[in-house]
């Protein structure tokens, strides 16, 4: 039996999509990560993905301050992330410990 995660916090579309895009960026950086074993295809196609990635966070965060949404609310977007293993997801970006790739 899966443990219940705990609810994401109210967050507003824009501030939703905004986590959604810095996700998969992260994601699509963790397959580039140059310290981490892999094939340069993968992380070629990874590269070429992330650009994309970049538009489309890039325009969530205009669309928030369109709609006057000038303040992240950290600690907000900071429990969101939790809740959708960000941790985990940005932990691959890091460098490993030495000897584990």
């Amino acid at each position: 039996m899966l443990p219940d995660l705990p609810p994401l916090p109210a967050l507003t579309r824009a501030e939703g999509e905004l986590i959604d895009r810095y996700l998969e960026a992260v994601d699509l950086l963790g397959r580039i990560n140059p310290a981490r074993s892999g094939d340069t295809y993968h992380g070629l196609r990874a590269a070429q993905a992330l650009v994309r990635k970049a538009a489309e966070l890039r325009d969530a965060l205009a669309l928030m301050h369109q709609r006057g949404e000038a303040e992240l609310h950290g600690d907000t977007l900071a429990r969101a992330l939790r809740v959708l293993d960000g941790e985990r997801r940005v932990a691959r970006v890091a460098l490993p410990p030495d000897g584990v790739c």
